[in-house]
């Protein structure tokens, strides 16, 4: 039997593969709360970027991250995204560009931001019952969360989901410059020296290349049900 684990579900993986949209119907299937880590990342982002700051460490990042407070909101009625506020002001759709995304990448390397974040996601979880998606949230955030995921799939078919979902918002989309922007925020992710993008090493991978999210989540509620009973309630 495996030991008594905290009831958290972890949910790793590169941008794109479909995490968000997994981690979601998951968190309502087990009535859980959805953690998107990463949103938390792209508003740190943002607010260096409002402050014209590079990503390096600094007494300015230092003075920003001392000051920072965030709230993660559920969805408005229909829409897809955790809205984000930060120091009382939400944030807008800038938030979702695939420019967000890079820099907030940039700014996740640096250890001062991490650990900032990190100690506020461990805050949120600490209760457990959460559904935390991200990339390092089973390997640093929660290592002894009780059900681990890597969710995977091929860096074209991610810049196609990627490309529906912004048109679908009525943005208009360049499909090359968004895959080789994927492309190198997964060498980014995965090369870094702190928390790298990867699976832990008690973490089921999946690969959703050619399995609609819907199936994911059945996979993932099921492997949940079938061990709960070896983990902390």
């Amino acid at each position: 039997m495996l030991p008594p684990r905290k009831r958290i579900v972890t949910i790793d993986g590169p941008s794109g593969g479909g995490k968000s949209t997994v981690s979601r119907a998951l968190a309502a299937k087990l009535h859980f709360t959805y953690l998107d880590t990463g949103a938390m990342y792209r508003a740190v982002a943002h607010q260096c970027r409002k402050q014209g700051m590079t990503a390096e460490e600094s007494p300015r990042l230092a003075e920003l991250l001392a000051s920072l407070q965030m709230e993660l909101l559920p969805p408005l009625p229909g829409g897809d995204d955790v809205r984000v506020v930060v120091n009382g002001v939400e944030i807008g759709p800038e938030l979702r560009t695939p420019e967000m995304g890079m820099l907030a990448s940039q700014f996740s390397a640096l250890p001062m931001v991490r650990a900032t974040l990190t100690r506020l996601q461990q805050e949120i979880g600490e209760g457990g019952r959460i559904v935390a998606e991200g990339r390092d949230t089973g390997t640093v955030v929660f290592p002894d969360a009780a059900w681990k995921f890597f969710l995977d799939a091929s860096a074209e078919i991610r810049a196609q989901r990627r490309a529906a979902q912004l048109r679908r918002k009525g943005e208009s989309v360049d499909e090359q410059a968004l895959l080789a922007q994927i492309i190198k925020r997964d060498k980014d992710d995965r090369e870094r020296s702190l928390a790298p993008l990867r699976a832990a090493a008690d973490a089921i991978v999946l690969d959703s290349t050619e399995t609609p999210a819907d199936a994911v989540v059945e996979r993932m509620h099921a492997h949940i049900l079938a061990t709960s009973c070896c983990r902390e309630e």
